[in-house]
């Protein structure tokens, strides 16, 4: 006789990342304004830190992007970015001089002095 074997339940995924009021009603405008309904981020490798965060428009999602649905706004996160991105906070900030998106991430380790580009490692699977 076989061992019926009741599968686990599995325990629900965190979101990868959450957005500010600021980035979502940002995000809202330029989706609005552009002739593509997405925004999808990611992560390259560039600057004199290691890594860059990237964002770019896309027409629809590709099958492994992650979706993330966070204050009426809808963004795409690149499948190889994820365990790089798990926990971060995106907020968008408008200075005198500049505005841009800023990533507040637990994973980063370092910084460039200019804010360009971070070094990040990828969250443990405990985390994730």
């Amino acid at each position: 006789m076989e061992a019926q074997i009741a599968p686990r339940p599995r325990r629900p995924r965190p979101q990868v990342v959450t957005l500010t009021d600021r980035a979502a009603e940002r995000v809202k405008e330029i989706i609005a304004r552009g002739d593509k309904p997405f925004l999808r981020v990611g992560v390259k490798n560039g600057g004199c830190a290691g890594q860059e965060y990237v964002l770019d428009y896309a027409e629809a999602a590709d099958p492994l992007d992650e979706v993330v649905r966070d204050k009426d706004v809808q963004i795409l996160i690149e499948p190889k970015a994820v365990l790089f991105l798990i926990g971060t906070e995106i907020d968008y900030e408008v200075s005198r001089l500049s505005s841009k998106f800023v990533f507040k991430n637990p994973n980063e380790t370092d910084a460039c002095g200019c804010g360009e580009s971070v070094t990040i490692v990828p969250a443990k699977a405990e985390d994730a």
